[in-house]
């Protein structure tokens, strides 16, 4: 059988096996297709049939979480936390907290993890877990009583030689440190099971900046390499959270000059530069919405959501030169991608797991005049200090954060020097979702082999 009608085989029995997992289904088509070369040159992961067994997670927990709201009422949510691979080490991967988690977009997550953390050359294997609870709109006490009541049930699966969660969506310090605490209630013990914690309790200073920080230096790799940096630069940048803010503020230290961020509610057009000051005010101390933005800095425009054309995200209108999505997976489609390139924007690096659609990712790879970062090497960053902050748990040491920043550096360098040699070595010199993918998977079904069925 050829190695495509292989792989059509497998995405098929891929659907059957998930019916309604879109996300899943997607991330495994990106991947397998584009893995093709290295399958017809290394015959060894048909015969030990990496494909099939690599694209299932070696454990899915859906559990129910039932917590008391402010007026005495039970609710109910659902959490999820699937370990997908182990091979090149433990479990890691982030924890989701939002209405629109399902186990498609958890099991799409955890399988992406799985090959980003392979990038990192850091031994960790992949994992995403989360609930379909939204802290927003929830009083303390009862983001409180939900992070107690989901620990009670994952604490029995997660340790740090076993499965390290982190944050994520939704999923900040403040969530961090109340399931860190009720996990040491639970377990007795005080050990770094989690990462992101608090700086006072075994935390690393630069995890809040990493991924943003990560994705400017990948991007400033990418245009090294075409003689080329980010110096003035006009970017645009989606969302809010920590990716959007430290991207923003990274920028501006290479000079570039980010004019936008955006929410849930709407977007800011900033043309004389985003202020990361102001954003971390509304959107760290206050929890508020980005429309307070525009009462600081009257000269931005604020757009409201139901002001963007349909089915258009209002950040990719905005004419530039680099574009950085950091809100949420698929948030890039065909249309808005038309819009970057026919405004001249020829630099796209994610932010955000999966950024763009397959239709839009189609359109980009059909156009080689465009800069492509895909996520799982350019967002690699948050993932690679949570790793660092692993190392200082374990030596009971506290690392500056100049070392930390200059590790973050090197380690994005390399993983930017890995995918693009892998794509110079099958053929495709600069497509670095064929190169990163290659790279991950390469390392991961490697020790797979090693490791025999299991």
């Amino acid at each position: 059988m050829s190695i495509i009608k292989c792989i059509d085989r497998v995405l098929q029995e891929v659907q059957d096996a998930s019916p309604g997992q879109d996300e899943f289904y997607q991330a495994v088509e990106e991947v397998l297709h584009s893995i093709i070369p290295l399958l017809e040159a290394e015959p060894k992961y048909n015969e030990f049939n990496i494909i099939e067994r690599i694209i299932v997670p070696e454990r899915s927990l859906v559990f129910r979480v039932v917590w008391m709201d402010d007026s005495g009422n039970y609710r109910t949510n659902i959490g999820y936390r699937t370990q997908f691979n182990s091979a090149i080490g433990p479990y890691k991967g982030g924890l989701r907290f939002h209405s629109s988690v399902n186990l498609s977009i958890i099991k799409f997550l955890g399988f992406e993890q799985t090959f980003k953390n392979s990038l990192t050359g850091l031994n960790i294997g992949g994992a995403k877990g989360g609930s379909n609870f939204d802290p927003k709109g929830k009083s303390e006490g009862e983001i409180i009583r939900f992070c107690q009541s989901f620990m009670n049930e994952l604490y029995k699966y997660i340790g740090h030689t076993k499965d390290i969660p982190a944050g994520d969506i939704g999923v900040g310090g403040r969530e961090l440190g109340y399931l860190f605490g009720h996990y040491k209630k639970l377990v007795g013990s005080f050990e770094g099971a989690l990462t992101g914690k608090g700086i006072n309790w075994g935390g690393s200073l630069g995890r809040k900046e990493a991924t943003g920080f990560g994705l400017a230096y990948f991007a400033q790799e990418m245009l090294n390499k075409q003689d080329d940096s980010l110096k003035d630069k006009i970017c645009t940048v989606s969302g809010s959270g920590n990716v959007a803010i430290y991207t923003v503020q990274k920028l501006y230290s290479m000079k570039a000059l980010p004019v936008t961020c955006s929410d849930s509610r709407g977007m800011i057009y900033h043309k004389s530069g985003i202020d990361p000051d102001t954003l971390k005010l509304i959107k760290e101390v206050k929890r508020g919405d980005l429309s307070e933005y525009k009462l600081i800095h009257p000269d931005s425009k604020y757009i409201p959501k139901r002001h963007y054309k349909q089915g258009r995200n209002g950040v990719w209108s905005v004419p530039c030169d680099a574009a950085f999505p950091c809100a949420t997976q698929n948030e890039l489609n065909f249309a808005d991608v038309q819009t970057l390139y026919e405004n001249g924007c020829r630099l796209i690096v994610e932010g955000s797991n999966m950024s763009t659609t397959k239709r839009a990712a189609d359109f980009i790879m059909a156009h080689r005049d465009i800069l492509y970062g895909p996520a799982k090497a350019a967002n690699a960053g948050g993932v690679a200090t949570s790793q660092l902050e692993m190392s200082q748990n374990a030596s009971m040491q506290n690392w500056s954060f100049g070392k930390v920043d200059t590790k973050l550096h090197a380690i994005m360098q390399s993983i930017f020097k890995n995918a693009y040699e892998t794509s110079v070595e099958f053929g495709d010199e600069g497509n670095l979702m064929m190169g990163a993918n290659i790279a991950g998977f390469r390392k991961v079904a490697d020790a797979m082999i090693d490791q025999g069925p299991a």
